[in-house]
């Protein structure tokens, strides 16, 4: 690593922390030649594959669409933003460890489904209906069998 104070190539490391919750490394380095010292951060750069779309474009991961879709499904839904938040970053880790370059639209809607699934039942069938274009009571009707008959109702005492 260069030396911000006199450009020298040779520095060595005095001290390093886990930072961020262990997401950074704090490195303090010091200057072999004018021994100045100084702090730099490290962190694992994981790019975010692009999206293939149903129609075949390609566009970037944007992590606001990502968020906007799950806020329009839990909108007035007991479910508070930590678990939003939580759930947001289980999608953007599995995403970023199929180490693929490019994911289809439909992976990305099937993980969140899977994610609603488990917060909000109710979520669930909001954001189903929009992504898999329910064109009628039937396929509502199909889809709350399914979620039935996934797990047990609770008893009512």
């Amino acid at each position: 690593m260069y030396c911000p104070f006199c450009n020298a190539d040779d520095t060595k490391v005095v001290d390093s922390r886990l930072v961020a919750d262990g997401g950074q490394v704090r490195r303090r380095r010091e200057c072999v030649v004018c021994s100045e010292r100084f702090t730099t951060y490290e962190l694992a750069e994981l790019v975010m594959p692009r999206v293939i779309k149903s129609d075949g474009s390609r566009e970037p991961f944007d992590e606001d669409k990502l968020r906007a879709g799950f806020q329009r499904a839990l909108e007035k839904r007991p479910v508070s933003i930590e678990q939003i938040e939580i759930a947001l970053s289980q999608i953007k880790h599995f995403l970023q460890v199929t180490g693929e370059r490019e994911i289809s639209s439909r992976f990305i809607g099937e993980e969140v489904m899977s994610q609603l699934h488990e917060l909000d039942e109710v979520a669930y069938i909001r954001f189903a209906s929009v992504y898999r274009s329910f064109q009628d009571l039937n396929e509502f009707q199909d889809e709350l069998n399914r979620l039935s008959s996934a797990k047990p109702m609770p008893v009512k005492k």
